[in-house]
């Protein structure tokens, strides 16, 4: 087990080390307190001297240093700690927006909102009297945020039931959960999605794989798209699920830090099904250590877009009177010794990261590139967006039309499909709205419009979690992933992820040594 004690010794200032000598320092003090004194004694207008360090000055000071060191006052500290402990205020429910609608598409076991009976599918009509059929997009998730903070009474349509239901909530301290969707994707192959790292995400990663199979899987793609980070040991804790015992997973560099390599516990016992892991350009911190590790060692296939390349550590400080300083102390090395931070343009830390050569090999010989952020092996473009799909999604004309689709059609099950005879009565609900898309747009966008009406219709009638089932397969990431899972690995080893794709197959290397170019 990870101790957090192995990662706080990295996390400090050493006085020894600092930048600029005593002298400086009292000599910019002095400059300071002299320009302060004079501007309290001489400004036109009073001087809120507090306000102006902290709102000017130290955030002015730390601007110079790179993007990510940042003071927080009180609230802001506050906030920081509750984003840590992955808990918010809420009714757990998770709910489609539109212009003048809510709809529930998912409630979270024992939480208020799945305690009190509300269920997918049903419409919120009312918030504490205030209508929302009345409020536009941007209004609707202002009261949203709002409700969450105290007792609300809402009025609730149901599909199929005249009768409008009221609900009171009061809103509760709930935990987020890291993962996020379990499921298979074919039978064998599973699918994890993390969509951050906490303290319990390498527990609930390992829980979620022995759900799906355990070592039985014959593949599991790991979804770390939009994951911008978190717990750097719940990363290491993950990482460690795939790689053998003593495997390094990252290093730690600054220059007041010594220079470290953290690897698996020589005690691990990995997993060994082939796997791919999917990036792309919200892939950042915590979660690109675990994506770099697994590319660095040719553990699986990383697929998709470039992350992107935040690798900073931070130690936050706290300060007197509540405020904190979070301040950046050191960088996070892939083990080939990829810096994951992509350069930075501030003045005092640029340097720090320009020296970093392009090219480094893997575990296995293969050359991956530099530079900042991780780069995908297979790299996969998201789904495009044409004219009529935005125009659809930006009028919820889906969602719109699976409700009242619900109405007339109680009885769905999973094994439900979009007929041609749905697709036409959806082609005539477009046409009572003057939606009137040309014959070559509808041809060009029938299947993803069959699939849209179907994961919307899912959505209301089983839950997001199954919904988001469908959306996986019109994913191009999600569906390359697979296609890479689904190829027995060849006798003769990879030279490349696009010639052969061996390299969702775990392969047994010799010790990865970092390259310091």
């Amino acid at each position: 087990m990870w101790k957090a004690a192995n990662l706080r010794r990295f996390l400090f200032i050493a006085i020894a080390g600092a930048a600029l000598a005593a002298e400086e320092i009292d000599s910019g003090v002095k400059t300071f307190t002299g320009v302060l004194a004079i501007v309290q004694r001489e400004a036109a207008e009073p001087v809120a001297v507090a306000r102006g360090i902290y709102e000017g000055a130290i955030p002015g000071m730390l601007r110079r240093l790179d993007p990510h060191s940042v003071f927080l006052d009180p609230m802001q500290f506050e906030q920081l700690k509750q984003m840590e402990r992955s808990t918010q205020k809420g009714f757990g429910s998770v709910v489609s927006v539109l212009p003048g609608r809510v709809i529930v598409l998912q409630t979270l076991p024992g939480t208020p909102s799945a305690r009190a009976g509300m269920s997918p599918g049903d419409e919120i009509l009312a918030i504490n009297d205030i209508r929302l059929e009345l409020l536009d997009v941007e209004q609707l998730v202002e009261l949203l945020g709002e409700s969450r903070r105290r007792q609300v009474k809402l009025d609730v349509r149901r599909p199929g039931n005249v009768r409008i239901l009221q609900f009171t909530l009061t809103p509760e301290e709930l935990q987020s959960p890291s993962v996020e969707r379990v499921w298979r994707l074919r039978p064998g192959i599973g699918y994890i999605r993390v969509g951050s790292f906490d303290e319990k995400t390498g527990e609930q990663v390992r829980e979620a794989i022995e759900k799906l199979g355990g070592a039985a899987l014959k593949g599991l793609i790991l979804d770390l798209r939009n994951n911008a980070g978190g717990v750097v040991e719940s990363a290491l804790e993950t990482a460690s699920l795939f790689l053998q015992p003593g495997s390094a997973i990252l290093s730690v560099r600054g220059r007041a830090v010594q220079h470290e390599e953290i690897k698996t516990p020589p005690d691990a016992r990995p997993y060994t099904f082939p796997l791919a892991v999917l990036v792309n350009g919200k892939t950042a911190s915590a979660a690109e250590i675990v994506a770099g590790a697994i590319q660095d060692h040719d553990r699986g296939a990383v697929v998709g877009e470039p992350t992107f390349g935040k690798g900073l550590v931070q130690r936050v400080m706290p300060l007197s009177e509540g405020a904190a300083l979070a301040l950046t102390t050191a960088f996070y090395y892939t083990p080939s010794g990829r810096s994951i931070q992509r350069p930075l343009t501030g003045l005092q830390l640029e340097r720090a990261t320009s020296a970093q050569a392009l090219e480094y090999k893997t575990a296995g010989g293969r050359t991956v590139k530099g530079g900042g952020g991780i780069q995908p092996d297979v790299p996969v473009a998201p789904e495009s967006y044409s004219r009529l799909r935005a125009v659809l999604d930006a009028s919820g004309s889906m969602a719109t039309f699976a409700t009242a689709f619900l109405q007339k059609n109680r009885q769905i099950t999973p094994s439900f499909e979009v007929t041609p005879q749905v697709l036409d009565e959806f082609q005539g609900f477009l046409s009572a709205r003057n939606i009137l898309p040309g014959v070559g747009e509808w041809s060009v966008d029938r299947e993803w419009i069959r699939n849209r009406l179907k994961q919307e219709i899912f959505n209301q009638a089983f839950g997001v979690e199954k919904g988001d089932e469908v959306e996986a397969q019109r994913d191009p990431q999600v569906q390359r992933a697979l296609e890479l899972l689904s190829v027995p690995a060849p006798e003769g080893g990879s030279s490349s992820p696009e010639e052969d794709l061996a390299l969702v197959h775990p392969v047994q290397n010799q010790p990865l040594h970092q390259n310091h170019r």
